[in-house]
């Protein structure tokens, strides 16, 4: 309960956020956990490249020999220092080095695919907004024109031209009109709290939309968007990394026959004599060299042509999402241009002829009721063919990996 109420509190504290499109988007990027999250992933994985580097530490130790007993220094015969460094071989610091960056590159495209969905996710948090509030629109002048309506059958029945049941059937439709409106209350209320979640915002703080909806612009030509696709979406651009950081594992690994260099200096110095020096250089010889040709350096090989077949099968894909994300951005954009071009000013006509023809007492109740109800649904259907379309625009931006925006114009007005 105190949980419910502090955040009703945070909710009334919260002013009122009124946001374009393009302003949503960007607080989006900017204050979306899990963003942060995928920052952190690439920070964590520059980190790694800068592990791959590092140059090996060198060791030191010292000791002390002919003690009569532990922890006995001073009754020592000798004191033996020690410095030892083990040098690789430089190539094998660079193929680490390029090895970690390939991992370093896909991270960071995975980063750039999560900002283009939280693009794309905000896209539909924000049309679902605006196909709420538009419907209520809709719902209001639904509601006044039942209201209209119920007045002229009441006056009708008053002057006598009209049974009883017109009126009852016009104060039904006043009641449907004042239901629909309430339940859209509940439709408002969610696409509020979805937006405000992708915002990293109070989900219960009152936000508002200051754009409204539009029907966009034709998509580009598919052959344009294709070859922008196959060079910037982030899935292809992440496995080119990965591909170019197995291929630096598997040089790495087929480096074994060079062994790295084991170098140390000692100094023994028995007590009362002059101190003595000794030097010393080890490698390591790999005579079992079928292990590293059957093991690390196979395994490295087959990552490679597994990458080099998942960079195909993904090429395809993206290909085919493409495709399906153009086709249905240009048959929503033909569903929209219809409905308000032909569909809603033909049911809009058709409820007014019925109105005209009713105060003529030519139509009965019921022909105008259902002239209504056609308004109503063509004006519902119109709103969700905005939203669809300008979802599928998004989506479309989503499968080119890019803005439309860099190689087409804006739209035109819905209205």
């Amino acid at each position: 309960v105190s949980a419910s109420v502090s955040a009703q509190q945070r909710d009334t504290v919260v002013g009122v956020l009124r946001v374009t499109r393009e302003q949503a988007v960007r607080q989006a990027l900017a204050r979306n956990p899990t963003l942060q999250v995928s920052r952190e992933q690439v920070a964590q994985a520059r980190a790694r490249v800068t592990q791959a580097r590092a140059l090996p530490e060198p060791s030191i130790g010292a000791s002390i020999v002919g003690q009569p007993g532990a922890f006995r220094p001073r009754a020592g015969t000798e004191s033996d220092l020690s410095v030892g460094v083990t040098i690789p071989f430089p190539g094998k610091i660079l193929a680490q080095g390029q090895a970690a960056k390939g991992e370093l590159g896909s991270i960071d495209e995975a980063y750039t695919l999560q900002r283009q969905l939280v693009v794309f996710q905000t896209n539909q948090a924000y049309d679902s907004l605006l196909v709420s509030l538009r419907h209520r629109q809709d719902l209001e002048e639904a509601r006044t024109l039942s209201q209209q309506f119920l007045d002229k059958t009441q006056a009708r029945y008053n002057a006598g031209t009209v049974a009883k049941l017109d009126v009852i059937k016009a104060q039904v439709s006043v009641a449907q009109a004042e239901n629909d409106l309430i339940a859209n209350e509940r439709g408002v209320a969610n696409a509020r709290a979805a937006l405000n979640r992708l915002l990293g915002r109070v989900l219960g703080a009152p936000i508002e939309a200051a754009d409204s909806l539009t029907i966009p612009s034709a998509p580009p030509d598919l052959a344009q968007l294709e070859a922008i696709a196959m060079s910037r979406r982030p899935e292809l651009r992440g496995l080119a990394h990965e591909q170019a950081g197995a291929r630096a594992s598997l040089k790495l690994a087929q480096q074994y026959l060079i062994p790295d260099l084991d170098f140390s200096i000692t100094r023994s110095r028995p007590y009362g004599q002059a101190p003595e020096y000794e030097t010393g250089i080890g490698i390591g010889l790999p005579i079992f060299f079928w292990q590293h040709q059957r093991g690390e350096v196979a395994e490295a090989r087959h990552r490679t042509n597994e990458l080099e077949a998942q960079y195909r099968d993904v090429a395809a894909q993206v290909g085919e999402d493409l495709r399906n994300a153009y086709a249905t951005a240009s048959t929503s954009l033909r569903q929209a241009i219809y409905l308000r071009d032909q569909l809603v000013p033909s049911a809009r006509e058709a409820y007014r002829i019925a109105s005209t023809s009713y105060s003529l007492g030519g139509s009965s109740a019921l022909e105008v009721i259902d002239a209504q109800r056609t308004l109503l649904d063509a004006q519902t259907q119109y709103a969700a063919a905005l939203a669809a379309v300008n979802d599928a625009i998004a989506d479309l931006e989503r499968a080119t990996g890019a803005p439309l925006s860099t190689v087409s114009t804006g739209g035109s007005d819905a209205r």
